[in-house]
């Protein structure tokens, strides 16, 4: 419906589903649109969609291995159309999830027993918090992590890179 959508993290327990104009969202460089399929559904339809989607992708919840932007655009592209996006979109945190023991600690996924403590919420609107302080420093490397700007990142047009196939 002539905007894009995506999914950003932030320090509040409220939805991190953002819009924007297309092919400008701040902070990103764009490199290249991908199709993913159409969907008949009217922009009330689709506004409601995403409004129950949104209230999933908390900006405090994101994490860039388990529920990162990608994440977002996959769910909503299954809803709207069926398919998964492309499988090299998110293969890098795919990737990080196989190998979680090595990554560096701020972003490890933790155990089953050791989640983070989220608000819980009341009808009343106000919020109570459990939290402890590894989490809050957690929190503060996952923070300093996602503020990095672009300048950090590699794309495959910038240097000569070889797939480990081509190295054997």
């Amino acid at each position: 419906h002539g905007m894009e959508y995506g999914f950003g993290a932030h320090d509040y327990p409220a939805s991190g589903v953002f819009e924007v104009e297309p092919k400008n969202c701040p902070g990103f460089i764009f490199r290249r649109s991908v199709c993913l399929g159409t969907t008949d559904m009217s922009h009330s339809e689709f506004c409601s969609f995403l409004e129950g989607l949104a209230g999933n992708y908390h900006g405090d919840t994101y994490h860039l291995i388990v529920k990162n932007c990608n994440h977002f655009t996959d769910e909503v592209c299954r809803s709207l159309t069926g398919k998964p996006i492309p499988g090299w979109v998110n293969r890098l945190a795919r990737l990080g999830s196989f190998f979680n023991c090595i990554l560096p600690e701020n972003i490890r996924v933790p155990a089953v027993g050791q989640l983070p403590v989220h608000p819980a919420y009341s009808e009343d609107g106000s919020d109570s918090y459990s939290s402890n302080a590894e989490e809050t420093d957690e929190e503060e490397s996952i923070h300093q992590l996602l503020k990095r700007s672009n300048i950090d990142f590699v794309d495959s047009n910038d240097q000569h890179l070889r797939l480990a196939r081509d190295l054997m």
